[in-house]
């Protein structure tokens, strides 16, 4: 990971990811950030200071959601990157990849529902303690747009008090006056978990995708706010 500290973000492409194109607009047209896609067979990269980890369909979510991707040699490169301090956000099926590689704690079920789910959310930034969200207000209500048959987040009571513990909790569904409870849930996540941090708090996974909403023509332009927060860090 290079000390210098102008932001260069790498943005990972398997195949079947289909959401990289967007991460790229976001982070160099709108916010003009250096960035460029690293190819999963890559396995190290030292311009970098950042990654992202799009969403898609990896591998065609072959046996479930990640289970695939986390045997690319470029995920060696992301868990030194991540132990070394590197930021690393998972966005959708890069949030599932960081839970099958076990660099986040917990696993994704299919949705309750058993059905793909495309729709916009409000969620609640619930932690603004972090490189992720800290350009958000504590409580602030956001709208993102969420589209995954396995989002349906889970983790055993050990682990899910430990997340509190921690404030690694970062976004959770709710509705538009920051209600959180089942009503407004849309897959069965527990506690409506939408986006979790590990404890050191430089990986963050959530499964609405921020950079689908970067612009107000799109409907809502809070996402920004997550690859901008990122980008303050490293400045």
């Amino acid at each position: 990971m290079p000390s210098r500290k102008k932001p260069y973000f790498g943005i990972l492409v398997f195949p079947g990811t289909n959401c990289e194109m967007d991460c790229y607009h976001a982070v160099k047209n709108l916010l003009k950030v250096d960035c460029k896609y690293i190819w999963h067979k890559e396995t190290k990269d030292d311009d970098i200071n950042a990654i992202i980890i799009p969403g898609g369909f990896s591998y065609g979510d072959y046996l479930r959601s990640g289970a695939v991707a986390k045997f690319s040699p470029v995920m060696s490169f992301v868990r030194d990157f991540a132990q070394r301090g590197g930021l690393v956000i998972g966005i959708c099926n890069g949030f599932q990849i960081l839970l099958e590689e076990n660099i986040l704690p917990g696993a994704m079920l299919r949705n309750n529902t058993l059905k793909f789910i495309c729709k916009y959310v409000s969620l609640k930034v619930e932690d603004i303690n972090n490189p992720f969200t800290s350009g958000y207000k504590a409580g602030e209500i956001i709208k993102m747009p969420i589209r995954h048959n396995e989002g349906n987040y889970y983790i055993d009571s050990i682990g899910l008090a430990r997340l509190k513990e921690n404030n690694q909790i970062l976004l959770r569904y709710g509705d538009a006056d920051g209600n959180i409870n089942s009503d407004n849930n849309p897959n069965g996540s527990i506690e409506n978990i939408a986006g979790i941090c590990n404890e050191k708090r430089n990986v963050f996974g959530l499964m609405p995708h921020p950079e689908a909403c970067c612009e107000k023509i799109l409907g809502s332009d809070d996402g920004l706010k997550i690859f901008r927060s990122m980008i303050g860090s490293i400045l």
